[in-house]
């Protein structure tokens, strides 16, 4: 008899224990609540995870605890995850971001592990993103190659960094500019895109023409003008094409280039220049229509008089 007594007895030291635990791990579990709404993130999964450790000590009793316990936890360590993401700590970031999949993994808590799985490219994304920036922005010019590639790598789409490797690339590789500008054009930056190039290809163009790679310097010209029409694009290839003894041609753009700047500071040259073009091809009407543009000019008056006059007789 006396050893039932004693077994009660214990049995109801043990119900007693279990339930004052259920109460710590409760009250600790709304501690850790409490904090979460308060914004000590920290603080809070502590809570949670030392309640979580007293529940699961409890067994069936401390199920509801314990199931509470593994839904605020991987939340949580997202949460601060996030918040170091905003703060541009990405390392951190994604160093919790994991540490959350891997405990939703854990706890079998599906919504946190997909969510966490769209995140994360996308952090990695933001990160290599500021990384390029900082370094375009310092003139460091192979960080920067470096760091929008690798953006391009992760997003093949990204008009901003396909953007800025056309930019950055467009003095030494034209090629690849245009690559990475056609992206950038197909992707929301169409117009800015295509400044860039036809702009590239001007100066290539003036490169070539100052190199005497009179042809070169024709055809790059004629992509410039085709891409984004350019006044100097036009006289580019007049010039090269001049040089090229290609007469007609030159009167072409030149032409063309008065069309587009009438004003143009070298206007009356240029019109001289092709009433000459003309005249030298034979075609005296139109060497005098180009002569009678310039015949009140300071600087080509006097010898365009001479030239009308003497193709009047």
């Amino acid at each position: 008899m006396k050893k039932i007594i004693l077994a009660f007895a214990a049995l109801a030291i043990a119900a007693g224990m279990s339930a004052q635990d259920l109460a710590t791990a409760t009250s600790t579990y709304n501690s850790g609540a409490e904090a979460l709404t308060m914004g000590n993130k920290t603080d809070a999964l502590e809570y949670f995870q030392k309640a979580l450790s007293i529940a699961q000590g409890l067994g069936d009793e401390g199920a509801d605890v314990v199931a509470n316990c593994k839904n605020a936890i991987p939340s949580v360590i997202l949460s601060i995850g996030k918040e170091l993401y905003n703060n541009k700590d990405f390392e951190g970031a994604l160093a919790k971001m994991k540490e959350a999949s891997d405990k939703a993994s854990e706890y079998g808590i599906e919504d946190i592990k997909a969510e966490i799985a769209e995140l994360i490219p996308q952090v990695n994304l933001t990160k290599a993103m500021e990384g390029a920036n900082t370094a375009f922005k310092a003139k460091d010019l192979a960080g920067a190659l470096a760091g929008y590639k690798e953006v391009m790598a992760l997003d093949s789409t990204n008009a901003v960094a396909a953007l800025r490797l056309g930019q950055l690339l467009s003095g030494s590789n034209l090629e690849e500019a245009e690559k990475y500008l056609n992206i950038a054009a197909a992707n929301g930056q169409e117009e800015n895109a295509t400044q860039l190039l036809g702009t590239a290809y001007l100066k290539k163009a003036a490169s070539q023409l100052k190199s005497g790679k009179y042809a070169d310097a024709v055809s790059l010209a004629e992509k410039a003008n085709e891409i984004k029409a350019n006044a100097q694009a036009l006289l580019i290839a007049g010039q090269a094409s001049q040089k090229l003894g290609k007469d007609s041609n030159a009167i072409s753009f030149f032409e063309k280039y008065l069309e587009a700047e009438p004003a143009a500071k070298n206007a009356s040259a240029i019109a001289f220049t092709v009433g000459a073009l003309f005249q030298k091809a034979g075609n005296k009407s139109k060497a005098l229509e180009y002569y009678q543009k310039v015949a009140s000019d300071p600087q080509f008056g006097a010898q365009a008089k001479q030239l009308i006059s003497a193709l009047s007789k």
